[in-house]
């Protein structure tokens, strides 16, 4: 069994910082990943465009270079390959964690590998930052289980000369219909809100709302589906109940569910990390990111629960810092 002062579970951007900080300090240390180095980026939309500048998902202190004032998917993917490759960062990936055990100073833990061999690790210490995108939130609908429906979008062109219906009001709503509409899709915006969310990124939003007014994108507000078809949706007003006569249905053939994402808190509490009921927060020291189990530090945007809008890249990448402080300090004692 391979044993280790940390293991970090998860390889995005704040698991990557981790990483750095324990390389720095010396520590013997393993990052592992269940799909490829910052796996969530990956699967974001091909042409995105970050929300933020540069200098902002920086880690290592290493800089980030863009040719426009705002980072694109594929530059920030890039930029995280040459991070890793920089520090020469010990990443395990396609191996997923199955099982923690143990306790502080000796932990357990067991992977499924990409080849389907169990790996077995020991840590004195853990810290898991394994981010929220790999778990959609369901619509909790007939038909949502069917080959044309998906709650991630990548590329518009496949979807040519097709009826896709888009639900959900924020950005990732926004810019699917927008990048679906110019690719010769006929786009349905359907949101149970009376209109797309104010926390929509300001040049998408009047550019939604004028193709919307023109009629060139359908929307559908204060709408709820009810159930999904292979050819068509059947929808009816959000306020209304379940009555047959509150329901139309409309033709469809794809259907992108962008209502946002959450953590995986049964992972967590397999682990021992107590979670918060309501909003599912887990038990986190504020100034150490150490959980209710002691040596098992929490990074990212888990450490927020439900309201992943509190932590992105910008703010997470700095927990690498104020955990290793902590952590090694223990180590030491």
């Amino acid at each position: 069994m391979s044993q280790y002062d940390v293991i970090i579970v998860g390889g995005g951007p704040t698991g990557l910082a981790c990483a750095i900080e324990a390389k720095r300090q010396g520590l013997n240390y393993l990052v592992i990943e269940k799909g490829c180095v910052v796996n969530s980026l990956y699967h974001y939309p091909t042409n995105m465009v970050f929300f933020t500048t540069p200098d902002l998902l920086e880690i290592g202190e290493i800089p980030m270079v863009s040719v426009r004032e705002k980072p694109t998917r594929s530059e920030a993917l890039k930029y995280y390959r040459l991070v890793s490759k920089h520090f020469d960062l010990a990443v395990h990936v396609y191996e997923e964690v199955l099982k923690i055990q143990g306790s502080d100073g000796n932990f357990k833990v067991q992977t499924r590998q990409r080849t389907g061999q169990e790996g077995n690790y020991s840590a004195r210490k853990l810290i898991l930052a394994t981010g929220y995108y790999d778990k959609p939130n369901p619509l909790g609908i007939p038909g949502e289980d069917l080959p044309k429906v998906s709650h991630y979008y990548r590329e518009a062109h496949p979807y040519f000369d097709c009826d896709v219906a888009v639900i959900g009001g924020r950005n990732s709503a926004a810019e699917a219909s927008l990048d679906l509409y110019r690719h010769g899709a006929r786009v349905t915006l359907i949101h149970r809100s009376a209109r797309v969310s104010d926390k929509v990124k300001y040049w998408l939003r009047p550019d939604l709302e004028n193709r919307i007014a023109n009629g060139e994108i359908q929307a559908l507000f204060d709408t709820r589906v009810v159930e999904i078809l292979p050819d068509c949706l059947r929808v009816a007003p959000s306020h209304a109940t379940d009555g047959e006569g509150d329901v139309r249905t409309i033709k469809n053939d794809f259907v992108f569910a962008l209502t946002g994402y959450h953590p995986d808190t049964e992972f967590l509490q397999r682990a021992g990390v107590q979670v918060e009921p309501r909003r599912m927060r887990p038990v986190c020291n504020p100034e150490t990111r150490e959980s209710n189990m002691p040596g098992l530090y929490l990074a990212g945007v888990i450490i927020a629960g439900l309201d992943t809008n509190e932590i992105f890249i910008e703010n997470g990448r700095h927990h690498g810092k104020q955990i290793l402080a902590d952590l090694v300090a223990k180590l030491k004692v």
